[in-house]
């Protein structure tokens, strides 16, 4: 065979690999996203990242979606009311224990707005810090007026303060159901539940369920679980396909189309500072974020070109 036919067939056979077809896929995305038509909402879209099952991208989600949205022209607020501060520390947040922060909103009645940071990563996206003062917030919240509303009647407040009203607030829930989490899903409209592609996915799922349930009835009847993100999927394994496919036959409008990755990126970019969009935004995991923005966007009302600000 001669030199230029074994360079050619060579090229032929590389353009084929698993890994080019990837590459190839990742570039289309990315341009796919270029273009892509997206919707703010006329009203702020205020939305609580939940899951009572540990290890399953909750903060991840919340702070690159958050950035992701920003990304594409959205003014976003994230309330980080997790009191480990994970939220804070991937969007570049100071939250040490003198800074004012969502403790002194929920506890002492101080204003949203006096503990409302910008992220360094973009003028649209702004962050409500947690600090190590919310771990006993529990408890003090038990004696508390309208224990409840607290969260709720905050950023109502906010809301009609502020001139320049964020497009979502996303707010990043601890781990558990106390009355941290029950402050969450009453202030909030939607709830967004992330569920890993791992066995025991929907583990303590209907548990959650049956708590938004228990909300609505009681406290916040607008609540509605509008969102399931799939996350840690693993294409090349059959039981990330099969808990994908169980969890979209159980939730066929609710699961976003776009999946989650794992990766790398992904997982490296808090210990940064930043969010995966800031880290490596043309990695798989900031095109995925990306990808699942735009999807959550175009549930909203009003049409715009991606990456135009108001």
């Amino acid at each position: 065979m001669k030199q230029s036919e074994r360079t050619q067939s060579s090229s032929a056979y590389d353009d084929d690999t698993p890994l080019a077809r990837e590459l190839a896929d990742l570039a289309a995305r990315r341009r796919a996203l270029e273009s892509a038509e997206v919707r703010l909402p006329e009203s702020t879209r205020i939305i609580t990242i939940s899951n009572q099952k540990g290890g399953v991208g909750k903060t991840t989600s919340t702070v690159n979606l958050a950035a992701a949205l920003a990304s594409a022209g959205a003014r976003v607020l994230v309330v980080d009311l997790d009191p480990q501060g994970n939220a804070s520390t991937a969007l570049g947040v100071p939250h040490s224990a003198d800074v004012a922060s969502i403790y002194d909103v929920i506890i002492e009645g101080a204003p949203l707005a006096d503990v409302v940071q910008r992220s360094p990563e973009s003028k649209k996206l702004t962050c409500a810090p947690s600090t190590i003062h919310l771990a006993g917030a529990e408890i003090e919240l038990v004696s508390q007026v309208a224990r409840e509303h607290r969260l709720r009647t905050a950023i109502e407040g906010y809301l009609a303060a502020v001139e320049k009203k964020p497009h979502f607030v996303l707010i990043d829930c601890p781990p558990s159901l106390g009355l941290l989490t029950i402050n969450a899903f009453t202030a909030a409209h939607e709830v967004l539940i992330p569920i890993q592609c791992e066995y025991y996915a929907l583990e303590g799922l209907s548990q959650l369920l049956g708590s938004v349930r228990m909300i609505q009835t009681h406290l916040n009847p607008e609540l509605r679980v509008s969102t399931i993100l799939l996350t840690m999927y693993d294409g090349r394994t059959r039981l990330s396909q099969q808990v994908a496919e169980e969890v979209r036959e159980h939730f066929p409008t609710e699961v976003l189309g776009t999946v989650i990755p794992r990766s790398v990126r992904v997982s490296e970019a808090p210990s940064f500072g930043q969010t995966v969009i800031a880290y490596d935004g043309q990695s798989a995991g900031a095109v995925a974020y990306r990808e699942a923005a735009v999807e959550l966007m175009q549930r909203g009302a009003q049409p715009a070109r991606a990456g135009r600000s108001e």
